[in-house]
C-alpha cells in the first residue's frame, strides 16, 4: 500500500481508531485487556511515525538512477534527516533532498530530487569541461571518485560557454549530480529555491551491503590558492584565499 499520499494516511489513522472504538466496547470481557493495550500502542506509534516523525524528522526515499554515482547507486534506501534543515542552513557539499521546480521535471508533475549542494547565495559558478567547478575563481574539490563535467557552464542561447561566471540568486541553491556528465541538475534547469528544500541525506540502510553514513561533506571543498572577484566596472582582482 502506498502511504505516500495524506487521504490514505488519514484513512487508515481513522481505521485503527475505528477499531479502537469497537474494542473498547468490549473492554471488561476477559482477556481483553492484552489486546486492547496492544492497540493503543500500535495507534500511538502510527501516528507518531506518519504525522511527527516522517513529515518532519526522518523519511526514507528510494534512489531511482545514475544521476548521483558513486556515491548513491540507483536501488539505495536512503534516511533523509528533515528536522536539521529547520536548525542550520544547508552546507556545501550536502547531499539534499528537494521537491523539483517544474522546470525540473520532465513531462510534469510533482517529483523529489536527489542532489549534492554546490552554490550558496552569491556564490560565482562557472563549469570547464574535462576540468571541474569553479566557485568564485576557485576550483571545487570533489568528493571521491566524482566525473568531471564533460560540457562548460554557463552557455549562451547558442550553446557556447559565455566564460562568465553565473551568480547565484538570494535565496536559491546551486545543485549538481556526482555523475556529472550524466545528471538533470542545475547547470540544465537553473537554481533551486530554498523554501524547496526536504531535508539532508544522512545514511544508506539499504541494501545491507551498502549501509554507510552520508552525513560528511567535509570532502567537498575550495582549492587553497587565489580567489577571483568582479569590481564594478567589470575589471577583477585576485584576492588570497582564506
Amino acid at each position: 500500500m502506498n502511504l505516500d499520499q495524506p487521504w490514505k494516511i488519514a484513512a487508515l489513522i481513522g481505521l485503527l481508531a475505528l477499531l479502537r472504538i469497537v474494542w473498547g466496547l468490549w473492554r471488561s470481557a476477559p482477556g481483553r485487556h492484552f489486546t486492547i493495550e496492544l492497540l493503543d500502542s500500535g495507534l500511538i506509534a502510527f501516528i507518531l511515525v506518519f504525522l511527527v516523525i516522517r513529515p518532519f524528522v526522518v523519511q526514507a526515499f528510494f534512489i531511482p538512477s545514475e544521476s548521483m554515482v558513486p556515491t548513491l547507486m540507483p536501488g539505495d534506501r536512503i534516511l533523509v534527516n528533515k528536522f536539521v534543515c529547520r536548525l542550520n542552513e544547508p552546507r556545501r557539499g550536502d547531499i539534499i533532498v528537494f521537491d523539483a521546480p517544474p522546470e525540473a521535471v520532465q513531462g510534469g508533475g510533482k517529483k523529489d530530487f536527489v542532489k549534492r549542494l554546490i552554490g550558496l547565495p552569491g556564490d560565482e559558478i562557472e563549469i570547464k569541461v574535462d576540468d571541474g567547478v569553479y566557485i568564485n575563481g576557485r576550483r571545487l574539490e570533489d568528493a571521491p571518485n566524482v566525473a568531471r563535467p564533460n560540457y562548460n557552464w554557463p552557455e549562451d542561447d547558442a550553446g557556447h560557454a559565455t566564460a562568465q561566471p553565473y551568480r547565484v540568486p538570494d535565496g536559491c541553491y546551486f545543485v549538481l549530480g556526482d555523475n556529472r556528465p550524466y545528471s538533470h541538475d542545475s547547470h540544465k534547469w537553473g537554481v533551486l529555491e530554498a523554501r524547496r528544500l526536504l531535508g539532508k541525506a544522512m545514511v544508506i540502510f539499504w541494501p545491507p551491503m551498502r549501509i554507510r553514513l552520508l552525513g560528511d561533506n567535509h570532502g567537498v571543498r575550495l582549492e587553497e590558492g587565489m580567489r577571483i572577484v568582479t569590481q564594478q566596472g567589470g575589471d577583477r582582482r585576485a584576492l588570497a584565499a582564506r
